[in-house]
């Protein structure tokens, strides 16, 4: 007996790097999907984010993770047919005090057996390699090459029309405003529309949504959003810059994109809560601040556009990517700020498990029903 053109084994709530590649590799395994976003592809943290991909992290899933991102960065103008302006211009994270450099060391221990290329450079080493960093009180840093950059919205663009090609729905401006879960194991997704649609299989890649997303079905899930802003510059000659990131109390970090322009944002000491997208002078001013205090040289520069998006938190730092105790219902949410570094590895995986029931490794970090103060995430 045939579906209806209602009828979907997956529906995906949420149109951001985590729905899209997920989607993409569902619809690669054969599976009808359908990708539900309340807004554009891309509106909630995916298009707002800096572009950044890590591997340097504390904790053995997220690097494994990691690692696997970038591979599949690495392929993605292959895989796509064109540049997603992938660029393995490194990452530095700076030490100012010994605590941080013994950390920093103390983590690179796990990097480097997970099969990590990271090193420790010491400030001349730093200022022969990047002479335009200002290493004042520095007392080194963790350096790793294979980190890089991508341009979040051409990676969207090739999940897109990836799903697209493999026979997938995709549908922007359909806003999810319940989900029933029937007795049959069918569950009905309704949308704002009034269109109302089924499958036997729901994934919540919502982001800053996942807590309202959660509650349809009946969760709490330990999730907050809060705000982050970030800003861009003029652009200028390129020269690789890294991704240059300070974790004093007062820090920021940045880059430079391939188009020359500077990119970066920091965490505010004081978090603000909720799903709010306001700017501030404040920002502006301090930010740029910071900007200078690590590279002089960029004070002459101006300043394009500022704007702000959310990182959805958990309390220990990892994402939520998992089955949940509701059947059928699963999530891949909360990515601390990681979740376009992440995602593209995050996507396979959590389609291999939609698709079989087993992981291709052990994603136990990330668990729906883990204990939140076991393992923290402490390169957040």
């Amino acid at each position: 007996m045939s579906k209806s053109k209602d009828d979907f084994d997956v529906i995906i709530v949420g149109g951001g790097i985590i729905g899209t590649a997920t989607g993409y590799y569902l619809a690669k395994a054969g599976q009808r999907v359908l990708l539900l976003e309340k807004d554009y592809l891309g509106a909630g943290s995916t298009g707002r984010c800096i572009g950044g991909i890590r591997a340097q992290f504390s904790t053995e899933t997220t690097i494994r993770v990691a690692m696997e991102s970038i591979a599949l960065f690495n392929e993605m103008e292959k895989e796509f047919g064109f540049s997603v302006e992938w660029e393995a211009s490194g990452y530095l994270f700076l030490a100012y005090n010994q605590q941080q450099k013994n950390a920093f060391l103390d983590v690179m221990s796990l990097q480097r057996k997970s099969g990590l290329k990271v090193t420790f450079l010491n400030t001349e080493q730093i200022e022969k390699k990047f002479p335009y960093i200002a290493i004042d009180d520095c007392y080194g840093g963790a350096w790793c090459a294979t980190d890089g950059q991508a341009d979040p919205f051409f990676v969207l663009k090739g999940y897109m029309l990836g799903i697209k090609k493999l026979g997938g729905t995709l549908l922007t401006g359909e806003e999810v405003t319940a989900i029933e879960y029937r007795p049959n194991g069918l569950f009905s997704v309704h949308c704002k529309s009034n269109k109302t649609f089924r499958s036997k299989k729901i994934l919540s890649a919502a982001g800053p949504d996942a807590g309202d997303v959660g509650k349809m079905v009946g969760l709490d899930l330990p999730v907050e959003p809060e705000r982050h802003e970030a800003l861009i510059t003029e652009g200028v000659e390129y020269i690789k810059m890294p991704m240059i990131v300070d974790y004093r109390p007062d820090g920021c970090y940045f880059q430079q994109r391939l188009t020359g322009q500077i990119i970066g944002c920091y965490t505010p000491e004081v978090r603000v809560p909720g799903k709010s997208v306001d700017t501030t002078f404040e920002f502006l001013a301090e930010m740029s601040r910071r900007m200078i205090r690590l590279v002089p040289s960029l004070e002459n520069l101006t300043v394009l556009r500022q704007w702000a998006g959310s990182y959805t938190m958990t309390p220990d730092g990892n994402p939520i990517v998992d089955e949940t105790s509701v059947p059928g219902f699963y999530v891949s949410v909360a990515m601390c700020g990681h979740g376009f570094m992440l995602g593209p590895a995050l996507g396979k995986n959590m389609a291999q498990f939609m698709t079989t029931g087993k992981w291709a490794y052990d994603m136990s970090e990330f668990s729906f029903n883990r204990n939140f103060s076991s393992k923290t995430e402490a390169l957040k």
